[in-house]
């Protein structure tokens, strides 16, 4: 009796198995719960930037994306430009086109449902769908993803102003605290590189600076600088280091 004859060819091994439905349910709620209950944090800070509860509960149902909420209602409660306000917490949301450009290939849903769908489009959501390996497990990913943190997160916004509201003034509970704390631990996770760390930094720097020297809302937008910045410095230096070639190299060792 011989033994079979073993291949290394990945050709011949057999394909991983997809995901069960039940599974990437699981997942996706894990991720829809977890950060969903951040939106108390959001309804503490915005009730404490004085927002009325109705403001902020539009926040959340319209905006729906935390960054940007969180650094809107911060500006307005340090008495900063409205039109400012807005517009950094529009450039923190940018980057939800770009994961709707990726994510309209992958999910394709109909033409009905893609301006629904469009609201969803979030850091959460998008993880959740791009970490799927076939369409039917993105969208069920996608979609369990949005609609519990969206559900949650609009819940837990209502509960947070109210709380507030009936707490009175949430510095005087150490409660202002909260949304900068949320603010940060959604940032964290997107830190995982060289670039990344880089542009975090001097973001850090450019608002501090712009603290005592810009007017309320404008060091946000001073920050988005850093990106730009850091990706420059990184093409010079690439450029810098890159070996001569051909005839001016020879030339540049004599």
């Amino acid at each position: 009796m011989t033994a079979p004859p073993i291949s290394g060819r990945a050709a011949d091994r057999p394909p991983p198995p997809y995901p069960s439905r039940s599974r990437v349910v699981r997942d996706a709620l894990g991720v829809g719960v977890a950060v969903g209950l951040s939106g108390f944090a959001f309804g503490v800070t915005s009730a404490g930037a004085g927002l009325t509860v109705l403001q902020s509960c539009l926040l959340s149902l319209l905006v729906f994306t935390g960054a940007s909420q969180f650094a809107l209602v911060s500006a307005l409660g340090t008495g900063g430009n409205p039109f400012a306000a807005a517009a950094g917490a529009f450039f923190l949301g940018a980057r939800n086109a770009f994961y709707g450009l990726r994510l309209s290939q992958l999910l394709r849903l109909p033409a009905a449902l893609r301006p629904l769908a469009a609201q969803w489009v979030i850091d959460e959501t998008s993880a959740v769908a791009l970490a799927q390996p076939d369409r039917a497990s993105a969208r069920l990913g996608f979609t369990v993803t949005g609609a519990s943190l969206y559900a949650l997160w609009n819940l837990t916004t209502l509960v947070g102003a109210l709380g507030a509201s009936a707490l009175g003034d949430p510095a005087a509970w150490g409660l202002d605290a909260a949304g900068p704390a949320v603010f940060l631990a959604l940032l964290a996770p997107m830190l995982k590189g060289r670039t990344e760390r880089a542009v975090a930094g001097l973001a850090v720097l450019l608002a501090l600076g712009g603290l005592s020297l810009l007017p309320a809302g404008v060091p946000v937008l001073a920050a988005a600088l850093a990106a730009p910045l850091v990706l420059a410095a990184g093409r010079r230096n690439r450029g810098d280091g890159a070996a001569p070639a051909g005839p001016a190299a020879q030339e540049a060792r004599q």
